[in-house]
């Protein structure tokens, strides 16, 4: 009996695992912090470089300047059938330049799996490589397969500010998006929470702290009652979250503190929750009348849910997974948000989660499983054939 295209898709992956993780640690190994440019620049490039190499010089190509955040790069390679699928992914890290050189684990082994470690290595490097190797297999595969357009961006770990118009512009012209960030331990990601980034600024009144501390309203201890508030506005049972991850103020010791300011994070699972935090928030009255507080409210990304549009794609993730023998793909919801969210909110076809099988993003140690590699890689490719087949009839 012939093998489906998809089990040979997953074979044949399967043979080439070792090339594949070969590709994800050169990618790990070119440090990519989303605030560090000229890094971000080089690990463009070899990116490019190695979707180029792996597939051939693009028919199309556009970078897209980021401004004071990394780049945005599409290729688009044009397809033997019709329809139009986006493979989305950011290639900057949480990690600083640096992080690598002192980076403990590298390569470890637990219960008798290996694992490996590296910075960005789970989220999201190892998408990245298994999505330029998915489209290598399907066209080896020789069956019809639609255009595909790979979106790398730049500035996705600090909100994607410059990329969203460029991931949004893409998603309306192609028929699905798949994003290859990494997955819920294998099950893939239909629903996400929206984030908020919000900086609240406490402008109060200078007065020397020894002399006439009288005279002084402190935007510090302002500050931190407004931090202390605006914890209790959380609904961890609504999906709702409120951390204040950054803060900083005063200008020394022996001054009352004039300014200070505070970045806060926000997640939440509904718009109706949006508009809570926002009302509550506002609220919020400080003890020394004197003291101004200023919310930025900056809604980053909209909840993501399951639409519609995004069924059937699911449904067709399962049935090539059952092709390749994987049993049952399970979907999760996620506290994490990713441009998937954008997608998802103007309606349209889109399936996150389709990268890295592993743990730990943004934590020390973050890892991958290696032997998930083909698996997760002949999924994308499985995908992509089975997704000109309805395209074309």
């Amino acid at each position: 009996m012939t093998a489906s295209p998809v089990a040979a898709l997953t074979a044949r992956a399967q043979d080439v695992s070792s090339e594949i993780v070969a590709d994800i640690l050169t990618l790990v190994r070119q440090e990519t912090s989303s605030y560090d440019l000229s890094s971000l620049a080089t690990g463009l490039d070899l990116l490019r470089e190695l979707t180029v190499h792996r597939l051939g010089k693009p028919d199309h190509e556009q970078r897209h300047p980021g401004g004071a955040c990394g780049d945005t790069l599409t290729l688009t390679y044009t397809g033997t059938g019709a329809g139009h699928v986006a493979l989305v992914g950011h290639y900057d890290t949480v990690w600083p330049t640096g992080t690598l050189a002192g980076w403990e684990q590298r390569e470890v082994s637990e219960d008798g799996r290996d694992k490996l470690s590296g910075p960005g290595i789970f989220d999201m490097k190892t998408g990245l490589a298994q999505g330029v190797w998915a489209l290598k297999l399907a066209r080896e595969g020789g069956a019809p397969l639609p255009t595909v357009t790979f979106l790398f961006n730049g500035d996705e770990e600090i909100g994607s500010l410059s990329s969203r118009p460029v991931i949004e512009e893409v998603a309306q012209k192609v028929d699905v998006t798949l994003v290859l960030e990494p997955s819920a331990h294998g099950a893939v990601k239909t629903a996400r929470k929206g984030t908020g980034i919000f900086q609240v600024t406490a402008t109060g009144v200078e007065a020397h702290a020894g002399l006439a501390p009288q005279d002084g309203a402190s935007a510090i201890t302002a500050l931190a009652e407004f931090v202390v508030a605006a914890a209790t506005v959380a609904a961890p049972d609504k999906g709702t979250t409120i951390n204040t991850g950054l803060i900083q103020g005063g200008s020394a010791i022996n001054v009352v503190a004039g300014q200070a300011t505070a970045g806060v994070d926000i997640r939440v699972s509904s718009e109706a929750e949006q508009v809570r935090v926002d009302a509550e928030l506002d609220a919020i009255k400080v003890s020394d009348a004197r003291v101004r507080i200023e919310i930025d409210h900056a809604w980053n990304r909209p909840p993501m849910t399951l639409n519609a549009a995004s069924a059937p794609l699911l449904d067709l993730a399962r049935g090539v997974a059952h092709e390749q023998g994987r049993g049952a793909l399970p979907d999760a919801a996620v506290g994490g948000a990713s441009d998937a969210n954008f997608v998802a909110a103007l309606g349209l076809p889109v399936l996150c989660g389709m990268g890295a099988v592993g743990d730990g993003a943004h934590a020390q140690g973050e890892f991958i499983y290696p032997d998930t590699v083909p698996a997760q890689t002949a999924l994308v490719a499985g995908l992509l054939v089975r997704l000109a087949e309805p395209l074309r009839g």
